[in-house]
């Protein structure tokens, strides 16, 4: 299958029955379920702001994807944005809020996560990884009983001199 027509990387699938490991399905199939469910239908424009939203790397902005389709031509700014929402509530999109002004999008892929490091004096954001952040929060949820489902980590500052 080429980069063109490869609508996601996979995404987890609830299992049919009670164990095993868990399959992968493709993030179309994912969002054409939730669609039908929504009774709506899978548009050609819906196609191209998911393949265009999974070409990005990253936190992306409503406004960057309508930049990144215009050249395709007919999707509206108002289409990307009810389409967005419904990626986000197909769970094949994170929306992420730093402060009260912007939301961010992100792919949603294997559980992964990531965290944020927000400069306060020009409101930079910095993504990253950490296996030692995860391996603490695991720790910390052992020690209370927990089972960690996931978690979203924002830390505001400013630039280190």
């Amino acid at each position: 299958m080429s980069r063109s027509t490869l609508v996601l990387p996979e995404r987890p699938k609830l299992p049919a029955s009670g164990g095993g490991p868990m399959p992968f399905e493709p993030a179309c199939a994912i969002f054409r379920r939730y669609l039908r469910g929504q009774k709506l239908k899978f548009t050609p424009e819906r196609a191209m702001i998911l393949d265009a939203a999974l070409r990005r790397e990253g936190l992306f902005s409503a406004d960057m994807l309508v930049v990144d389709l215009r050249s395709a031509g007919r999707v509206s700014r108002a289409t990307v944005y009810r389409t967005l929402t419904h990626l986000h509530d197909a769970g094949i999109l994170k929306q992420v809020f730093f402060d009260n002004r912007q939301s961010y999008f992100e792919v949603l892929t294997h559980g992964q996560h990531n965290d944020y490091l927000i400069s306060v004096e020009d409101g930079r954001v910095i993504e990253f990884r950490s296996d030692k952040l995860a391996r603490l929060l695991d720790e910390i949820c052992q020690e209370h009983g927990f089972k960690r489902a996931g978690h979203q980590l924002h830390l505001y500052g400013t630039q280190a001199e």
